[in-house]
């Protein structure tokens, strides 16, 4: 970090598939006037299908984590991060019951990440695929427990439409003790 430059604020966003990560993200983005570093993995799958390997998912987190490196590196005061390689990560526990040794090297941890609730009607867009409610409460308690072994501050988020940003906003201001 250069002198005198302050330290970039990062908010992550996790949770289960169609529980609107990306939404999200781009509203807080938005609210926060702020960069947006995207998912790469719904890129990649939406370009090379969802049928994924190991080595598939360690290239994910790889790339999602160079993504935020470079973001932090451009400086500003907030940066709002669609998923993460710890989220990828839970990706592969839920494919395989297992993680690349790969994983368990990611030392990146946002200064808070938001665990979306899966309570919003689940929408098929072609690259889901943990589509039933009891899948998509075993995506939610994978992700919490991933995070909780990694010592991640979380804050929980939940509702529909303007309450979801508004649970987004609160769980913000709760723990960087301001109005954001």
């Amino acid at each position: 970090m250069e002198k005198g430059r302050a330290r970039v604020r990062t908010i992550s966003i996790h949770g289960p598939e169609s529980s609107g990560k990306s939404v999200l993200a781009g509203q807080l983005a938005a609210h926060l006037g702020c960069a947006l570093v995207p998912e790469y993995g719904r890129t990649y799958c939406e370009q090379h299908g969802n049928d994924l390997t190991m080595a598939q998912l360690v290239h994910i987190g790889q790339v999602q984590s160079m993504m935020i490196d470079a973001a932090i590196a451009r400086g500003g005061e907030w940066l709002v991060i669609d998923t993460d390689a710890i989220s990828t990560a839970v990706w592969a526990h839920m494919m395989f019951g297992t993680q690349d040794a790969w994983f368990a090297d990611v030392t990146f941890n946002a200064d808070l990440t938001l665990l979306l609730a899966p309570d919003l009607p689940f929408v098929q867009d072609g690259v889901r695929f943990f589509e039933s409610d009891s899948q998509r409460r075993a995506f939610w308690q994978t992700d919490a427990a991933e995070l909780q072994a990694r010592g991640a501050r979380v804050k929980h988020v939940s509702g529909e439409g303007a309450a979801r940003l508004a649970s987004a906003l609160t769980a913000l201001g709760e723990h960087f003790d301001e109005r954001t």
